[in-house]
């Protein structure tokens, strides 16, 4: 498959790992285009034989899954101004619409999600909840404790969670079809827990982010 992943920071990193790992052609989107080819370059030399490569918006068009490795609300935008571009796509929201000034709480209004909000924005698309329960860190991996990383994976569209779950399964990681896209309300609220528990068992998942080159 070609994916495209629109932004190039450690999330983007991690899935372009397991990516190309997958045999998977990989283009990069980020609006500081020297951060997409620098992210390429890592790619490409940490893989072998990888193909990564830093494009353009345009380029959208030529993927076979779009992947927006972006922060809540950063995605949603992103959707609803490529609306058009992202028609017939198959993507991949992987945000977290956390309160990170207090852990205490999700941003979007409840009975939603920030899935559903990018699948609204961008209503021709087929939206898919996946990697927001992982860390860049142990995705980068791809295992945690010498065990295949677990990726939920939860939306309305079978061929599209089938698509998301071949690049999980190929990336040597372990896919969870949950259901619909409603189900991303439950995921996102779990990883909320997720990151404010972490202190209180003696983690800290900020730490986790971080990967070498």
């Amino acid at each position: 498959m070609i994916v495209t992943i629109v932004g190039a920071g450690n999330m983007a990193r991690g899935i372009g790992t397991r990516a190309v790992a997958g045999g998977h052609s990989v283009r990069l989107h980020d609006r500081g285009r020297a951060k997409a080819e620098e992210l390429a370059a890592v790619l490409a030399r940490n893989t072998s034989g990888a193909d990564a490569a830093a494009v353009g918006a345009d380029a959208a068009a030529d993927a076979d899954l779009v992947v927006l490795a972006l922060p809540y609300p950063a995605g949603r935008d992103v959707a609803a101004s490529w609306a058009g571009r992202l028609a017939g796509k198959t993507v991949v929201d992987i945000s977290n619409p956390v309160n990170f000034a207090t852990f205490d709480s999700l941003v979007v209004p409840p009975g939603t999600s920030a899935a559903e909000q990018i699948a609204a924005a961008a209503p021709e698309s087929r939206v898919v909840k996946a990697f927001n329960t992982t860390f860049a860190g142990p995705l980068a991996a791809g295992q945690v404790a010498g065990r295949p990383l677990d990726v939920f994976i939860a939306g309305d569209d079978d061929t599209a969670r089938q698509a998301v779950s071949d690049l999980v399964s190929s990336g040597g990681l372990r896919p969870l079809d949950v259901g619909p896209l409603h189900r991303a309300r439950e995921l996102e609220a779990f990883q909320l827990l997720h990151m404010a528990s972490q202190e209180r068992l003696g983690l800290n998942w900020s730490s986790t982010v971080a990967i070498l080159p």
